[in-house]
């Protein structure tokens, strides 16, 4: 299991993300460029004193992360607020790349649709989005779960 995000905004938000894969024992990629300086030691600052603890791959855009990434059997898991498939009813596998979106413009049509799934998390009527952070944790912690994948 991995954790994908496509040209982030918000370094706040990468750190939280990067904190909860520490933690979580799961692999993060930066799909650049991001909103804010975002080299190896400006992405473990964000982190703070988990940034050791998490594997991140930068990626210098989408298609170098799909050379990466995609060939090896991974299946792209976009969570988007348009997807045709509600988390509770979404079906994991292990080697899942959960596939999170900017925040200020989400995933762009051409790469949403290219994911093997798309992934919404349910809200109530007259919310458009959840913050980036809480959004990959709600989902990670799901695809985690299905697949007993959770640190012991």
């Amino acid at each position: 299991m991995r954790i994908a995000l496509y040209q982030p905004d918000i370094a706040g938000n990468v750190g939280t993300i990067l904190r909860l894969a520490a933690c979580w024992q799961v692999g993060v990629d930066v799909v650049l460029p991001c909103g804010f300086p975002a080299s190896d030691a400006q992405l473990k600052r964000a982190a703070m004193d988990y940034g050791g603890h998490v594997e991140v791959t930068r990626h210098a855009d989408f298609e170098a992360f799909a050379a990466a990434r995609l060939t090896g059997g991974g299946r792209l898991v976009a969570l988007t607020s348009s997807g045709d498939t509600r988390l509770p009813d979404a079906g994991f596998a292990p080697d899942d790349i959960l596939l999170m979106g900017r925040e200020s413009a989400g995933l762009p049509p051409e790469i949403r649709d290219s994911a093997a799934v798309r992934v919404r998390i349910p809200m109530a009527t007259g919310f458009r989005s959840l913050n980036l952070a809480v959004a990959t944790g709600i989902a990670l912690s799901e695809a985690l779960r299905q697949t007993g994948q959770f640190p012991e």
